[in-house]
């Protein structure tokens, strides 16, 4: 192996479509117009010196190495800054280039440090390269003028010399290896869209400042990355070189936090991880990173890691470790003897959404062929199943509509209940950068999330709603588009039922549901939606990007029928530009789903009651299928408590810390008689467990994920599995100890099955995605390479539905016990329940979860910001800080849920969907109060939690 090299062509490619020829040192070479003399130097094979230029951001031109000679143009201008023209002729080397650049050269390393065997950057280094490619053997200026190089000069203190910055966890800053030439600062700016660094000074006292002579943590740094990929010196360096030194082979693979699924180089040596670098070629990611996948992959080799199966005969007892053999035989005992005294149905499973496909494809299969019911579900249950059964019966297809690409072609954009810079700050770089193009913004969101108003981006509209009437709104922004006359009128003859429309349009023009009427409810001024509303149906391609605030509610799938609606009402479907487009939280949420993890479907969404499909996997699996629908998480629980369900296997998934009313769910997990919990780390579901099966992470398996925008991409393995199994073959263990004759020796196997059972995965393989790097689904005959955009000729339901959308009020009501209304959500640092993100210098961000609550409601309760107090509400309490801002209206509150001794899950109730499930978290009516110190569920559970965790007999742990 080696590492993989990826071309740096110096500026960004032309997307034009007319070509230009021109000569480059005698070649003839054909490019795009627009393009600069350099790509297109490249492209012809040719490497013109640079240090200011990367294709990473946009040319600059202040290095001065990439001149060149044009035929009939005067000077030398850069190469960088310079477009292409017919029949241009360029020289790149000449006599006269070549003593300009040697002396440009003799300056820049006049101010460095010549200290390259010992400096982190040795061997990757373009200062070091670009000296060798201009033929540089002497510097004539010396150090003994002034320098930021050394710390003192003459014997005297040098003021131009700066210490380095080591404030950062993941990297370090050093002035004096900074040669200026800006591509931090502009990678800041034009691909993360933080606009965090800058230059100060002037001249010889230029150098890069993080906000107004900051450090890095101390600044506005968002930690993405950007400007440590872009630095061309040791300027910006991972600690994790400088520690081990230069990687020597890497392996592309798929990050395993959000769903935007970003591709990485995995950087190696042996192995052990050096860095991860984002991977140019990934179609999600586009080269960027956020400080997730970037740094935060520490928690794969953390101390606190489970690597021995472990059993207990009751939850109070210490664990004992067993080998493999003991605690997979064990759990095939248990299970087999439940489902005989308590019947079939006795047992289920739960798949994870940070697996791989192939994992989460097994364990469905090991419970509809190996417990022979379809107690089967996901966390999507509580995130995005509304999503799946609100654009299925709306579209025909339970996903979003567009790939990630798409949002460069908006003209104007909806974000309603998402926070995507925290949430999916990757994609969020992109809509910036959109938005700054001049795109417009439409936020629908009871918090002023940072979107609202950021450096060169302000939202147009900002629809600040009280929690749970997001029904109400929509209806009212779909009411001036059909009473106003702004329907597609055409689109909706030709793509969708008529007659649905119709009887959806009288429906959304009554009087009752007009912005005015709809005020009343939401506290959103009637003028804001109509303003909104136009905007949305008149503005050009207008795409909407939801999130979690949408979903979970006790209307969240009438919520998404109702986006459904206003998408095919204006006829924003089917192209580049438009669509709906769900922002699914966990990696690989999208393709837990896709896989048949819900108790009602099969691989590919089809439902468990269609005989063909049953048909379809008993011949394959050599067994009969219970035609009905297993239990939801929910049920599981219920019946636990009722005494019919007493096994759960859990694979990858901390239900007691992510689902509501803990509880409820603790009595649920309590009252079971054999808990399986299969993960990194004894978690907080593993407090109730009897067996816990250690799991192996995404940099030691291989497999495939499918993200936010239907994509499958490769998720390679570059180590040695910790624990001795990846998950597929624990499962597969746990299946052959039950009886089952499976035999899979590799993932790519069982891709092959799901290809050959699921229709729109039909065209998908190993060697296909090894080809071309990813594939959308559907991928199948019709589409053998995939399938960026949905629908573009037509709905694969064949046509579009709209659905009438009644707002109905929560029960979840305010009061005087309870009058403030609490919404939860994500923060950019941590991820889902912080057991991955928790056990790195992650933490350094953001140590604990925090009540957001408004100056007005701070001041009535005489709370000062810091303060801890007191969350309650009519499910239970938990205690926290207070952080005062005006970021949450009054009679809002709001907070994360990221940290288990906070568990802000406590107080949320069991109010869902009422057609998924999904639990409502973003509407709890709470009360807010001083406290002076922990709830007794919080001391309780402290003391539970240290008793569970007991280890009879420790093994070997990682380092």
């Amino acid at each position: 192996m080696s590492l993989v090299h990826e071309i740096d062509y110096g500026t960004p490619a032309s997307k034009a479509e007319t070509t230009v020829r021109l000569t480059i040192d005698g070649q003839t070479v054909d490019v795009p117009a627009g393009t600069s003399i350099m790509r297109a130097a490249m492209e012809g094979g040719t490497q013109i010196p640079k240090l200011c230029a990367t294709d990473m951001v946009d040319a600059f031109g202040s290095c001065r190495m990439c001149l060149v000679e044009i035929d009939g143009v005067r000077g030398t201008p850069a190469s960088c800054t310079t477009p292409v023209t017919e029949g241009m002729v360029v020289r790149t080397q000449t006599e006269r280039l070549k003593q300009i650049r040697k002396g440009v050269m003799e300056l820049y390393i006049s101010d460095h440090p010549l200290d390259c065997l010992t400096c982190a950057a040795n061997g990757d280094c373009e200062l070091q390269d670009v000296a060798g490619a201009v033929g540089l053997r002497e510097v004539r200026y010396g150090y003994e003028g002034e320098n930021h190089v050394f710390q003192s000069r003459a014997g005297e203190a040098n003021d131009r010399f700066l210490p380095k910055d080591e404030s950062n966890p993941y990297f370090t800053y050093d002035p004096a290896k900074c040669i200026v030439c800006s591509r931090c600062v502009r990678a800041c700016e034009e691909v993360q869209g933080t606009f965090a660094l800058t230059i100060e000074g002037r001249g010889f006292d230029s150098r890069v400042s993080p906000g107004m002579h900051e450090s890095f943590l101390g600044s506005e740094c968002v930690s993405c990355g950007a400007c440590v990929q872009a630095c061309p010196t040791a300027t910006l360096t991972e600690k994790s070189v400088i520690e081990i030194g230069q990687p020597e082979h890497s392996v592309v693979t798929t990050c395993a936090y959000c769903g935007v699924g970003c591709t990485f180089k995995a950087e190696m040596r042996g192995e052990e991880v050096v860095r991860m670098v984002p991977y140019k070629d990934g179609k999600a990611n586009r080269g960027h990173s956020c400080v997730k996948g970037r740094f935060a992959w520490g928690y794969a080799t953390h101390k606190d890691r489970i690597l021995n199966p472990m059993i207990r005969e009751k939850i109070t007892d210490p664990w004992r470790e067993v080998t493999w053999d003991e605690a997979l035989g064990h759990v095939a005992r248990e299970f087999a003897r439940i489902q005989s005294t308590y019947g079939k149905g006795a047992v289920g499973g739960i798949t994870s959404s940070r697996c791989t496909n192939e994992e989460t494809y097994l364990v469905q299969k090991l419970v509809r062929q190996g417990f022979g019911n379809n107690n089967v579900d996901t966390c999507a249950r509580v995130c995005h199943s509304p999503t799946g059964y609100g654009l299925k019966t709306t579209f025909g297809t339970s996903a979003g509509t567009q790939d990630f690409d798409s949002v460069e072609h908006s003209d104007v954009v909806m974000v309603i209940g998402a926070n995507p810079t925290d949430g999916h700050p990757v994609f969020a770089s992109r809509l910036k950068k959109r938005l700054r193009e001049g795109a417009e913004l439409i936020v629908v969101d009871p918090r002023r999330i940072d979107l609202v108003r950021t450096p060169h981006v302000e939202a147009a509209h900002h629809l600040a709603l009280k929690p749970g009437t997001n029904v109400a709104v929509l209806t009212a922004l779909a009411h001036v588009v059909v009473t106003e006359g702004l329907v597609n009128e055409a689109f909706v003859r030709e793509r969708c039922d008529w007659s649905a429309f119709e009887h959806w349009a009288a429906f959304v023009a009554e009087e009752r549901n007009s912005p005015e009427e709809v005020e009343k409810v939401s506290g959103v001024p009637a003028d804001t939606i109509r303003q909104a509303a136009r905007l949305y149906a008149t503005g050009g391609n207008a795409a909407i990007y939801y999130g979690l605030g949408v979903t979970e509610h006790s209307q969240g799938t009438t919520t998404v029928m109702a986006i459904a609606n206003l998408a095919m009402a204006t006829g924003n479907l089917g192209r580049e530009g438009v669509g709906v487009n769900p922002l699914r939280g966990q990696n690989n949420v999208q393709g837990s789903c896709d896989m048949g993890s819900f108790p009602h479907e099969l691989p590919g969404y089809r439902h468990i009651s269609e005989d063909a499909t049953r048909d379809i996997f008993e011949k394959l699996w050599g067994v009969t299928l219970d035609k009905e629908p297993g239990l939801r998480i929910p049920n599981m629980f219920d019946a636990a408590v009722d005494g019919s369900f007493k096994g759960l296997y859990v694979q990858g998934e901390d239900i007691l810390q992510s689902d509501p009313n803990t509880a409820h769910v603790a009595a649920g997990l309590s009252a079971m008689e054999c808990l399986v919990v299969h993960d990194l780390f004894l978690n907080e579901t593993a407090n109730y467990a009897h067996v816990f099966l250690p799991g192996s992470t995404f940099l030691e398996k291989d497999g495939t994920f499918t993200n936010a925008e239907r994509r499958i991409q490769r998720v390679r393995k570059v180590m040695t599995p910790k624990n001795g199994y990846a998950d597929w073959e624990v499962t597969q263990r746990l299946a052959q100890a039950m009886g089952l004759s499976w035999s899979y020796t590799h993932p790519s196997e069982i891709m092959d099955e799901i290809a050959a059972t699921t229709p729109s995965f039909a065209g998908v393989n190993y060697e296909k995605l090894d080809a071309l790097g990813s594939v959308q689904w559907p991928c199948n005959e019709k589409a053998p390479e995939g399938t960026p955009v949905m629908h573009s000729a037509g709905f694969v339901r064949g046509q579009g539905l709209f659905m009438v959308t009644e707002y109905v009020p929560t029960d979840e009501k305010t009061g005087p016990r309870f009058p403030l209304l609490l919404t939860t959500g994500r923060i950019l640092s941590q991820y889902n329940v912080g057991a991955q993100t928790r056990r790195t210098a992650n933490v350094v961000w953001h140590d604990e979860d925090v009540l957001e609550i408004h100056p007005h409601d701070a001041e009535n309760r005489g709370l000062r910001d810091g303060d801890w107090v007191r969350l309650a509400s009519r499910a239970g309490e938990t205690t926290l800080r207070a952080r005062i801002t005006d970021r949450v209206a009054p009679g809002v509150v709001y907070t994360t849920f990221h940290h288990p001794m906070t568990q802000a899950n406590v107080v949320t109730s069991e109010y869902s969907d009422w057609a998924t499930n999904c639990p409502e978290y973003k509407v709890t009516a709470v009360q807010v109060a001083p406290s002076n110190g922990p709830s007794e569920w919080q001391e309780r559970y402290r003391e539970q939690a240290a008793q569970s965790r007991r280890i009879a007999a420790h093994l070997d742990a990682a380092e």
